[in-house]
């Protein structure tokens, strides 16, 4: 293992020049931070996805194009110019108009991609130079020359073995003698097309570049100063975890949590690297250390909301004593690119959860007339809406005596429509309906966290 650390700035951490140079003095703190990943400025990549819809008028489509200019150039104002830093900055702008009038007439995957990409391209720019204005041996370096993907536009599969050959031909020798300015969430191709790795790739892109220079630490900076106990817009009683381990958090992720995306575990959990979480904006309040092998490991470490999920219950009296019935079910949900969470069965029913986080909250993009015609031609189908997954994380969750009992007592009064445990022991699931959910988790919080502290890390 190296002594390097990576760096990553989220969007907020970037979104002005007091906010970049929040961040530069946490790079320049940390001596042993190498290289560095960035995201977007905030408001950028929102406003290169409205451009990369080819949706807008003429005028929309300049009014865009001249925010993401004042964004940059407000920084840019406060930083040393060159003649070279203007040319290259110009330069992305204007491909910015120039793609964003070829995807007006004909829209295209990897003219988006490349559209998308340089929201990290200008901030890796503007932030290279901010530290080369604070006297450090700063250079921006294009992540496309070593983050090898496949050409799945829009959410791109990384090539794992050719990205760590390419890394170690070439970034780590630049590691020793610089501090490396580079980007997350894009990528490339074999025959070099620009490529994005989806939600999340900025976090992603950092865990990969992590495992490739086999980095001491990687350290995430966000809004928030590390993982909380749960959303604090929940629960003011919410509060920071010191540690978590990898399965939890991973876990924690996946159910709703937003501070880290489950995939950016992978990497750094393939090669025990230590992942912080804290805040750019109050570096010194601490943050919260994922890590493979926690000192502590309570049954509650924290509580997951998940709203936006739809219910479908499908019941066959043949079923009862039968074989095959779930192939049946779940070849016509494969058939229909259907990807199911939770499942819970009986003698003749099933019962499935689909995640609409992020759509229409209806489920109907997803459930298709067609797909619920087809179900219905070997069994009854039913689907509610509007309910929330709410997800206890912790351990031996499936093996603790009371997890339920202290459950159904604290919420005696609510309908729970579906419960499932045992899957996993780092967690327990359940549905209720959204009108309660911002209360269960209060009540939850309260009987598991602060009346015992189980949760304190």
């Amino acid at each position: 293992m190296s002594n390097y650390h990576i760096a990553k700035f989220g969007g907020t951490s970037l979104a002005n020049f007091e906010a970049m140079s929040r961040c530069a003095d946490i790079v320049i703190n940390d001596s042993s931070t190498r290289l560095v990943v960035v995201s977007a400025s905030s408001g950028v990549t929102n406003l290169l996805v409205e451009l990369s819809q080819g949706q807008l008028s003429n005028k929309q489509r300049e009014q865009s194009i001249a925010r993401i200019k004042d964004i940059q150039m407000a920084i840019i104002a406060q930083l040393h110019l060159s003649d070279e830093l203007i040319s290259r900055v110009n330069h992305l702008l204007a491909q910015i108009s120039d793609l964003s009038m070829a995807i007006a007439k004909q829209p295209a995957a990897n003219l988006t991609d490349k559209l998308l990409s340089f929201g990290e391209r200008l901030s890796s720019t503007l932030f290279s130079q901010l530290l080369i204005d604070r006297g450090q041996p700063a250079i921006f370096f294009d992540v496309r020359d070593v983050m090898r993907t496949d050409s799945q536009h829009g959410k791109a599969l990384v090539d794992i073995d050719t990205i760590l050959s390419l890394v170690q031909q070439r970034l780590t020798p630049l590691l020793d003698k610089h501090i490396v300015i580079t980007q997350g969430f894009i990528g490339s191709d074999v025959n070099g097309h620009t490529t994005t790795l989806g939600r999340g790739g900025s976090d992603y892109s950092a865990a990969i570049l992590g495992e490739a220079i086999n980095a001491e630490q990687i350290n995430i900076w966000t809004d928030v100063s590390g993982i909380f106990t749960t959303d604090p817009r929940l629960t003011d009683q919410a509060y920071a975890l010191k540690e978590i381990s990898f399965n939890e958090a991973a876990e924690l992720a996946t159910f709703g949590a937003k501070v880290l995306h489950p995939s950016t575990l992978i990497p750094a959990m393939r090669k025990n690297i230590p992942v912080f979480v804290g805040s750019s904006r109050a570096p010194k309040a601490g943050g919260t250390l994922v890590l493979n092998e926690t000192t502590s490991k309570p049954v509650y470490r924290a509580i997951a909301l998940r709203r936006s999920q739809t219910l479908v219950t499908v019941t066959s009296v043949n079923m009862l004593h039968a074989t095959g019935f779930l192939a049946q079910v779940f070849t016509i949900l494969a058939q229909h690119n259907i990807s199911v969470d939770l499942v819970t069965t009986s003698e003749i029913s099933i019962a499935l959860t689909l995640d609409n986080t992020g759509s229409d909250s209806s489920g109907r993009h997803q459930l298709t007339d067609a797909l619920i015609d087809e179900l219905k031609k070997i069994c009854q189908v039913t689907i509610e809406h509007d309910l929330a997954l709410v997800a206890l994380i912790g351990n031996g969750i499936e093996s603790s005596c009371g997890v339920g009992a202290q459950l159904f007592s604290t919420l005696f009064d609510i309908n729970v429509r579906m419960i499932c445990q045992g899957a996993s022991a780092h967690n327990l699931c359940f549905l209720v309906d959204e009108s309660v959910a911002k209360d269960v988790v209060t009540r939850l919080h309260h009987a598991m966290f602060e009346d015992n502290q189980q949760g304190v890390a």
